[in-house]
């Protein structure tokens, strides 16, 4: 994918994935839902190269998913917490995960159980205007420009 191009892209789902497209991308912000913050702790999660989790915390940083915050001054250390546009993130987490127990489902998988009421979390995208379940009717692409 031409990052630089699909940045410029008119579709939503092309400029988000020029940012977050990769696996990498997407299983730290995973992991920083969960509550991960720290280099090592990633790193010890994902099992990543450490220029790799370097390379991806500082795009991740730069567009905004994440800040810095220093924990220490000797040894100077920081940790990654999620901004606004991250914690925005977590549906589309989900969603990756309904797609995935549905079609790649096979054997023991985590599971993702609301804290207050202990039930397990069936998510749904759901259009905010009509109440419709996506991907039960039909949809159309609009360029702009295009008069609907």
């Amino acid at each position: 994918m031409d990052i630089e191009n699909s940045c410029n892209d008119p579709c939503p789902i092309a400029r988000s994935l020029a940012v977050i497209g990769d696996s990498w991308s997407i299983l730290i912000l995973r992991d920083a839902h969960s509550g991960l913050t720290r280099f090592d702790q990633f790193r010890k999660s994902l099992g990543i190269a450490p220029t790799m989790l370097t390379r991806r915390l500082a795009m991740l940083t730069t567009e905004g998913l994440l800040e810095k915050h220093r924990y220490s001054e000797r040894p100077l250390r920081e940790e990654y917490l999620l901004t606004a546009a991250g914690r925005d993130f977590l549906p589309v987490l989900f969603m990756i995960g309904a797609w995935g127990r549905q079609h790649r489902g096979d054997g023991k998988l985590v599971r993702f159980l609301d804290a207050e009421t202990g039930t397990e979390i069936k998510a749904v995208a759901v259009d905010e205007v009509t109440g419709a379940k996506i991907g039960d009717r039909p949809i159309r692409r609009v360029l702009p420009g295009d008069r609907s």
